[in-house]
């Protein structure tokens, strides 16, 4: 899973976020098949959705969205 940003200050608050929390991530560039105002994304475990889903709920992360890796490129996964 991978999480893109609008902005860099939103990347790096929620690599501290994810971290505090434990969540296993990376940083990487964002992909070129996702338009985002951000050259930062966050690769995540996908069993971690829901925590991470919370995680950016409950502190109001600005973010492009969340990404699954498809065959052709990336879809867009619904947050509920």
């Amino acid at each position: 899973m991978l999480i893109a940003f609008d902005s860099t200050q939103q990347a790096l608050r929620t690599e501290m976020l994810l971290e505090y929390a434990d969540v296993e991530i990376d940083i990487r560039p964002t992909p070129k098949e996702i338009t985002a105002g951000c050259a930062l994304s966050i690769d995540f475990p996908a069993e971690e959705l829901d925590r991470v889903a919370i995680i950016i709920r409950d502190e109001k992360v600005e973010i492009r969205g969340i990404f699954r890796k498809v065959r052709e490129g990336y879809d867009q996964v619904p947050l509920a």
